[in-house]
């Protein structure tokens, strides 16, 4: 294994304990009906957004999901933006109109998510059509799931990807059911990384509960990408601590499942990685996590006091469109 920093590592934890906070912190939030609408949370899943990220530049571009907290806390969101946007307040990074689904921020590249499960990969692909035909040095990552993977513009848009030698990253997060529907019983080839393989792309199967692997997986792609040989196409394999939604019980999965991705629980696996690798003593990563619950408390406590929009600013946004 190759050499990392503490100071690497320690950033990789951070941002795994803050995703693993985040969502905790919504899930209350949410039992409070201060948040409206769905609340899909990222937990089980931190090491795909936290590890692809790590591998990026600030000028690169990402496309997110409907379960998308986790990449924008990975791409340096601002937590009390990000808060504020749940609880509809107009300080959120879409002045509260956006909601949990919805979150975007160009100054970090990150492009935001749409309402259409899959739909991001086109857009993925044509934001690295328009680096490439700009002459610019930027690699297009594009977040989707097994459930994405099954939509017919995925395909589309890969093998445009390909025959233009776009420099587009693709990360299927396979967390194994499409809402309630295992991935068996909605593919006979339930190894998603093979379908870009037969595209010409370069694919690969990673565990997607592993930040170092997901890191060094992405770093070689981005590279890969950097260099005119894109596009990339990477299935991490993962699994989602709960139902789909946060009001899904998630009866249908199999309780021997859930209990061996907990076992093997991302934010655990980057904990004993500062604590092995890092030399990280257990007070200094208690003082990480004490300091990412000050964050989100202070969150917190800036979008319960920040204003929804008037009716008049809501009036006059609409007539600016």
């Amino acid at each position: 294994m190759a050499n990392y920093s503490k100071d690497f590592l320690a950033q990789l934890y951070r941002t795994l304990y803050t995703i693993r906070a985040f969502e905790a912190q919504g899930v209350r939030l949410y039992r409070q009906g201060l948040i409206r609408g769905y609340f899909h949370p990222y937990t089980g899943q931190e090491a795909i957004a936290t590890g692809v990220c790590a591998a990026l530049a600030d000028r690169d571009y990402v496309l997110s999901t409907h379960r998308g907290h986790g990449h924008c806390i990975a791409r340096g969101a601002d937590l009390q933006r990000m808060v504020a946007e749940l609880l509809g307040r107009r300080t959120g990074y879409c002045r509260g109109l956006g909601g949990s689904m919805h979150i975007a921020d160009l100054s970090k590249g990150n492009l935001g998510a749409n309402g259409i499960v899959g739909a991001n990969v086109p857009l993925g692909v044509g934001a690295a059509l328009g680096a490439k035909l700009r002459g610019e040095d930027r690699v297009s990552v594009v977040f989707t799931s097994d459930g994405g993977a099954n939509n017919g513009v995925f395909f589309e848009a890969l093998n445009l990807a390909a025959v233009w030698s776009l420099p587009a990253l693709i990360v299927i997060e396979n967390n194994q059911y499409a809402v309630s529907t295992p991935i068996h019983e909605a593919t006979r080839e339930t190894d998603l990384y093979k379908r870009g393989i037969g595209l010409g792309v370069e694919s690969r199967q990673i565990n997607g509960n592993d930040v170092l692997e997901v890191y060094e997986h992405a770093r070689e792609a981005v590279a890969r990408c950097r260099e005119g040989r894109g596009p990339v196409l990477l299935e991490a394999v993962t699994y989602r601590h709960g139902g789909h939604h946060v009001n899904d019980p998630g009866l249908y999965m199999p309780k021997d499942r859930i209990e061996y991705y907990r076992a093997n629980d991302p934010v655990t696996i980057g904990r004993d990685y500062l604590a092995d690798l890092g030399g990280a003593t257990d007070e200094e990563i208690r003082s990480i996590e004490a300091a990412v619950e000050r964050e989100l408390e202070n969150a917190v406590a800036f979008a319960k006091n920040s204003p929804v929009l008037s009716t008049g600013e809501f009036l006059a946004l609409i007539e600016g469109y």
